[in-house]
């Protein structure tokens, strides 16, 4: 790439989101640990830096930090929240921390106080609301820096250096809920770093294909297929590369929706990918019983998942890489294996399921790309609409919808009330507007009426959200008509539930599946 746009992850949340505004922008980003040495990030050529939130306090003795030479690398250099806070210390200012006013949580309005180069925007307010996520705050500035925003409690919302095109942003601007977030980053990589915008997916997918080739050269590839899109993508794209040195395992965990395994099988028939069906529902369900920790169940179930490839790829002759479907919300959310610097929110069965030590090697083209990215993929390769347009479905299945204990009793539960679910959404042609819709099965049970006799039966939650990257979603407003016609078909059709709920909360504070 000519471009490209270093963003240094000090461990926030928001990292990716931060490299999803660029590449809508068209612009090749990067991410980096915080570790990377300076040299190293010569070695990119960037145009601009860009420096993430993080969990820690900077005054920490054991802090993510930086190498201090980046700031001497000559690129236009932003710091946000975490990674303003950095760049002052760095740079000789003072961070305090605990004191008041020091710590803001939540949408703050921000006040304009000096000239800032990052707002100088056609139209730009002189005040506007901003997403606050801080313990600490800039004290005292570096020399060379001004203040040049405000919030109403008199903390310094934003610094810039001018000669040094060094810029700090305390609150988020690759969040919806910053006004303008989207101006404030247009100006930082277009009118500051002189980008102009030509990165495009398709360079991607020829620079991958080829890098796979390199990569893998004469060796065969265990593709993990789950039915979904981020594995089906991979294995059309590792396809490409490679022809038929891919041999493709479909497990049937025992964990899928209503008579998806057969739906799956077909699917892949069509695509002309070399699939192998292994049914290990009986060894997954057997392994799961009695477990109701939902971080212990995607423990299990990763190690199962990698366990049974490993024994079909000893089946297989040259096989010595495992391919996955993994995407960047897996990895964020799963947080730095064995590195500081991200708080783990849930380990995913690709992510943190597996073991120290794999007798395959691990194939993961995906793993930079957002879900959004993997579909428009998809399309330049030239996939059926109804692979690419499949709804997110969690790798451990309905173990994670299955709250409390699994037993194949509750998995048909799930199965029958979530097909009735999705089928009425489509009825009432709602179902390709939403992100994702899905039940979830209680371990609760609520006294009910039924033919004048009293029962005391499981609960379904329906969740339905719209989310473009599954890093943030709002739940989705379904009308209150389809709603009822849902919660009575469940209800009567469903033996063992007599109560419908709908989760109405979006992410963040809640994640999009319950486990």
């Amino acid at each position: 790439m000519n471009e490209n746009i270093i963003i240094i992850n000090c461990g926030s949340q928001f990292t990716q989101l931060i490299a999803r505004r660029l590449r809508e922008m068209k612009i090749h980003s990067v991410v980096v640990n915080w570790d990377i040495s300076c040299e190293k990030i010569s070695e990119y050529s960037p145009k601009g830096l860009i420096i993430s939130g993080g969990p820690d306090s900077v005054n920490e003795p054991d802090a993510i930090t930086i190498d201090p030479k980046i700031f001497e690398i000559g690129c236009p250099v932003l710091g946000i929240c975490y990674g303003m806070q950095l760049m002052a210390k760095i740079n000789g200012g003072i961070v305090n921390s605990g004191e008041k006013n020091s710590s803001e949580y939540g949408v703050t309005l921000i006040q304009k106080t000096n000239e800032n180069s990052l707002l100088l925007n056609e139209n730009f307010p002189d005040k506007f609301n901003a997403l606050m996520s801080h313990g600490d705050n800039v004290s005292k500035l570096p020399e060379g820096f001004v203040s040049t925003t405000k919030t109403q409690s008199n903390v310094i919302a934003s610094i810039e250096n001018q000669s040094k095109k060094f810029f700090g942003l305390q609150f988020h601007p690759e969040v919806v809920h910053t006004e303008n977030g989207e101006k404030i980053l247009r100006t930082f990589v277009f009118d500051i770093c002189k980008c102009s915008g030509d990165w495009d997916l398709s360079d991607w997918v020829e620079h991958t294909i080829s890098n796979i080739k390199n990569t893998v050269k004469d060796e065969k590839v265990v593709c993990g297929l789950s039915g979904g899109v981020d594995s089906s993508v991979s294995a059309v794209l590792v396809n490409r590369a490679i022809g038929e040195n891919l041999q493709c395992v479909f497990v049937n965990h025992g964990l899928m929706r209503l008579n998806e395994p057969e739906q799956v099988m077909e699917q892949y028939k069509k695509l002309g990918l070399n699939v192998i069906y292994v049914d290990a529902s009986e060894k997954f369900l057997s392994e799961l019983s009695g477990v109701t920790d939902p971080e212990q169940k995607r423990k299990i179930i990763g190690r199962l998942f990698i366990e049974v490839f490993e024994a079909e790829a000893k089946k297989i002759e040259g096989a010595k890489w495992l391919l996955q479907g993994t995407i960047y919300p897996d990895v964020i959310e799963s947080g730095i294996k064995g590195k500081k610097g991200a708080a783990l929110i849930k380990s995913h069965h690709n992510v943190g399921g597996l073991p120290e030590k794999m007798n395959l090697k691990l194939l993961e083209p995906l793993r930079d790309l957002f879900k959004d990215e993997v579909r428009a993929l998809g399309k330049i390769i030239n996939m059926p609409d109804e692979v690419i347009n499949r709804q997110p479905f969690p790798g451990p299945g309905l173990a994670v919808r299955c709250l409390g204990e699994i037993t194949k009793k509750r998995l048909d539960t799930l199965r029958e009330a979530d097909a009735i679910f999705r089928e009425e959404l489509k009825r009432a042609g709602l179902y390709k507007n939403i992100w994702q819709a899905f039940c979830v099965l209680l371990p609760v049970r609520s006294v009910g009426v039924m033919g004048d006799s009293r029962t005391y039966n499981e609960v379904i939650v329906l969740r339905a959200i719209h989310s473009q990257d599954a890093m943030t979603a709002e739940w989705s407003r379904i009308d209150f008509d389809v709603l009822d016609k849902i919660s009575k078909r469940i209800c009567n059709e469903v033996k063992g539930i007599n109560r419908v709920v709908l989760d109405v909360t979006s992410k963040p504070p809640a994640t999009i599946e319950w486990e």
